[in-house]
């Protein structure tokens, strides 16, 4: 009866980590309506910014590619922000945005330097030998409100307007959908007035601007850029837990199949034994007569 009882302890051991899964689940949805309900709400607010600029570029005119922001850095190369996640257990997250940063480095502008939000990235870029210029630990990317993006966009534009880089890209987890998060680039810096202007959705001139268009764009463009860097990363945690909640699914399933298989092959065993000892007892009670 040794296989029963082994096989009663992997009943026991797929069951418990079925229970850990299945909590990992729940809390894993819980906390994706939270970020999904932040990530959705947040984007009327970026397509009005963003429509907003596109007004004023188009009112404004060739004068908006002479502003610093809107033409090519002074230095060379590339700053890229990374987002991933803290922590793992969340599927192909990861590793598909990993995926999308090998097939780009080889047309990328060198050199390229990294910012990363999210220890996982952090922890590949350091593997595979990339230059991290900072890793943003405060506040955890769970914790991440619109104050903490914005100081990240102002380490980009810093670093953008200090001449170290001739270009700033995102490289996130947009999210579509429960089942659908796609790793997405972003360019960031310098701004591209022709692309502001085709996402505006009001036709120049048809909007009396009080004050000036001029210090209406000079208030709006941190606001814009602050807004996009809040948006990349809400997106990207809210793509992380759906994956997660996914993955978890996947692995609770898993072992409920698991269990059940070894609880049928545990009762076949168990009656095994139980005919074997009384085909046991009838032998030896024939052998007494």
């Amino acid at each position: 009866m040794g296989g029963v009882r082994e096989l009663r302890g992997r009943i026991k051991s797929v069951g418990n980590i079925k229970q850990i899964t299945r909590a990992m689940e729940m809390v894993a949805t819980t906390k994706l309506r939270r970020f999904q309900d932040r990530a959705v709400g947040s984007r009327p607010y970026t397509e009005e910014i963003t429509s907003l600029m596109g007004h004023l570029v188009a009112v404004l005119g060739e004068e908006v590619e002479q502003r610093p922001l809107f033409r090519a850095g002074e230095g060379e190369g590339t700053l890229v922000l990374l987002v991933n996640s803290d922590r793992g257990l969340c599927g192909a997250y990861n590793t598909n945005v990993f995926r999308a940063l090998e097939a780009w480095m080889p047309s990328a502008k060198r050199p390229v330097r990294f910012v990363c939000y999210g220890r996982k990235g952090f922890q590949y870029l350091n593997k595979a030998g990339y230059e991290v210029e900072h890793y943003f630990t405060e506040p955890p990317l769970e914790q991440i409100d619109y104050r903490g993006a914005a100081r990240v966009a102002r380490f980009l534009v810093e670093d953008f307007l200090g001449g170290r880089c001739a270009q700033v890209r995102l490289l996130y987890t947009a999210f579509h959908s429960m089942v659908r998060y796609v790793p997405t680039w972003v360019d960031f810096l310098p701004v591209r007035a022709a692309t502001l202007v085709g996402e505006s959705a009001a036709p120049a001139g048809d909007v009396i601007l009080e004050p000036s268009a001029e210090r209406i764009f000079e208030a709006l463009v941190p606001l814009y850029l602050e807004t996009r860097v809040y948006n990349a990363l809400v997106e990207a945690l809210t793509s992380e837990y759906a994956s997660r909640r996914v993955s978890m699914k996947n692995a609770t399933d898993a072992a409920r199949d698991m269990q059940k298989a070894l609880k049928s092959q545990y009762n076949r065993r168990r009656q095994e034994g139980i005919t074997k000892e009384l085909l046991d007892i009838v032998g030896g009670a024939e052998a007494l007569r």
